[in-house]
């Protein structure tokens, strides 16, 4: 398929990297379908995009897994097909193990994995009976190795490689592609959004946060990955060594972690 002729299905995409993402493909000529709940937002996005004749918006909230199957459904109708699902959407964490409320872990798992898998799974018949697709989700390094303050956003992470390898396993003789996406820090609102140990937001930047990658970059990176077929793309700044000092040399991965300026 040409590129310019491609369905690209992008949820989060009212801010951060899924809006990035959304300008960059809408200049290389994708038709899209922009997700999150804010519709509000979604609009002011489709406006800024560079072709927004070829841009749907269509709702949804993965904190409602039960809900998704309905939203592929309606997805499919927008364009007729789905290329690709930009699983971007997701919610991070600033708390202490001790101190953070079990609804908080529920949550951080609906939104980041269970949201995730429901949409993925409604749509995989749907690339089997077309002859594939592509599967595009953005985890993050903290899918790789654990930090401080995000235990229930890390645990959620950890738990996508897991479901999106085995996908590949199963499904890649059927043309089904898998790429996992991990960003260190970037230029974006989660710090801001992340749930502390009440659920309240913490409604502050991370300066670690403010120093990352602009989205804009990130975003070109990413889809650079994706064109290649990356299996996963480790995309940020000196962050990404930790994945091979957690592989390597866990131990002092684990120091350098614990001694880091993560917040």
């Amino acid at each position: 398929m040409q590129e310019e002729n491609q369905v690209v299905w992008i949820t989060g995409a009212s801010s951060g990297i899924g809006e990035a993402l959304s300008y960059h493909l809408s200049r290389l000529g994708h038709r899209l379908i922009l997700s999150a709940r804010q519709t509000d937002r979604l609009e002011l996005v489709r406006s800024k995009c560079a072709r927004p004749d070829r841009v749907s918006l269509l709702p949804v909230d993965l904190e409602q897994p039960e809900s998704l199957a309905t939203a592929v459904q309606s997805a499919l109708q927008l364009h007729g097909r789905i290329d690709v699902l930009v699983n971007n959407a997701g919610l991070s964490q600033r708390s202490l193990i001790l101190e953070t409320d079990l609804a908080v872990y529920d949550r951080l798992m609906r939104v980041n994995y269970l949201g995730t898998v429901a949409l993925t799974k409604g749509l995989l018949p749907e690339f089997l009976q077309q002859g594939g697709g592509h599967f595009v989700t953005v985890t993050s390094l903290m899918g790789r190795f654990g930090s401080p303050l995000r235990s229930g956003y890390c645990g959620a992470k950890h738990a996508l490689h897991g479901f999106f390898d085995v996908l590949r396993m199963e499904h890649e003789k059927d043309g089904v592609r898998v790429s996992l996406i991990c960003p260190g820090f970037v230029q974006t609102d989660i710090a801001r959004n992340a749930l502390t140990a009440d659920g309240s937001p913490q409604g502050r930047q991370d300066q670690a946060t403010s120093r990352g990658m602009h989205p804009d970059r990130f975003a070109e990176k990413m889809w650079r990955a994706v064109q290649h077929g990356k299996w996963e793309a480790h995309i940020g700044g000196r962050e990404t060594i930790g994945v091979l000092l957690k592989r390597f040399f866990p131990r002092l991965a684990h120091r350098v972690v614990v001694r880091s300026r993560v917040v």
